[in-house]
């Protein structure tokens, strides 16, 4: 299922997030690391603090395991919207953000 993600990013976190995301301990996460950095390379910001993506999730709860293993740790406000296929989100690039 693709789910519409928005979130507030933990400012103070942010710097711990994208070494998370750069050195590997993400992306070695089975099953849903690769999908966590790839979703984060996409990731818009679209407010202020605010970030939206598209991510596919097959948790009965969606991010249910994403967010007990990264999300919560590093984001707030998490909201999600089931959609039928992944749009484009404009703003900034999160990712860059990070750099």
């Amino acid at each position: 299922m693709i789910y519409k993600v928005q979130a507030r990013y933990i400012e103070d976190k942010a710097g711990e997030f994208f070494q998370k995301l750069t050195d590997g301990s993400i992306a070695r996460q089975e099953p849903d690391g690769a999908e966590i950095v790839a979703s984060m390379k996409k990731a818009k910001i679209v407010g202020e603090g605010i970030i939206e993506w598209y991510e596919t999730c097959y948790c009965d709860t969606p991010l249910k395991h994403e967010r007990e293993t990264v999300y919560d740790l590093y984001l707030n406000d998490i909201t999600t919207e089931l959609v039928d296929a992944k749009g484009e989100t404009k703003g900034e690039s999160f990712w860059n953000y990070l750099q």
